[in-house]
């Protein structure tokens, strides 16, 4: 058992050796004495958080790099590369890509065909696309395997596996939110 007359909640001092240490430099001798006991355990310690896939090469002479003649990663960036860039760290690019069909319709079919057709939905690689005419959708589902691979050749292989192609909507008689199942009446007509 304790005494309780033991003093546990004075704040603990530096050991005696570093008692005549105050403020930063008893941290800084400190953090020299863990740096020194990792490294003699085999660690390689102060260099702050590097990642392993950007290690620094060491230069001769001390001398800062320059970039040089030749495209470099410290040069500056276009945006587009950089957003790529960060789609795919962060696991948007396949969201990414189904936007982009839907963003570059024109410039990947062609302006003639997007005219006259717009891709509605794109579920589990099959991309709908409406067509303005039952005569469109026929012409669109014969050039269906060259659409397929303009596509391909713009926003991947592998984002649209297919293509849903129909004609416009049929006009609909129903109105109102309330409707009979079935035939319903049919006395309207005489």
């Amino acid at each position: 058992m304790t005494d309780p007359t033991d003093d546990d909640d004075e704040p603990q001092g530096p050991p005696p050796e570093l008692a005549h240490i105050r403020g930063m430099d008893l941290v800084r001798r400190t953090l020299e004495e863990a740096r020194g006991a990792a490294r003699s355990q085999g660690k390689d310690v102060g260099h702050g958080r590097t990642s392993s896939s950007s290690k620094r090469v060491p230069n001769r002479g001390g001398r800062r790099r320059w970039s040089g003649p030749g495209p470099d990663s410290r040069d500056p960036q276009t945006l587009g590369s950089l957003t790529s860039q960060l789609a795919k760290s962060r696991g948007w690019a396949p969201k990414v890509a189904e936007g982009s069909v839907f963003g570059q319709w024109e410039t990947v079919v062609g302006e003639q065909i997007a005219e006259h057709a717009n891709p509605t939905t794109l579920r589990d690689g099959i991309l709908t696309v409406e067509a303005e005419s039952t005569a469109w959708a026929t012409q669109l589902r014969m050039v269906q395997p060259q659409l397929l691979a303009k596509i391909a050749a713009a926003v991947g292989d592998g984002v649209v596996t297919s293509l849903k192609i129909v004609g416009p909507a049929a006009p609909t008689w129903r109105k109102g939110k309330y409707n009979v199942p079935g035939r319903g009446p049919r006395d309207t007509y005489g």
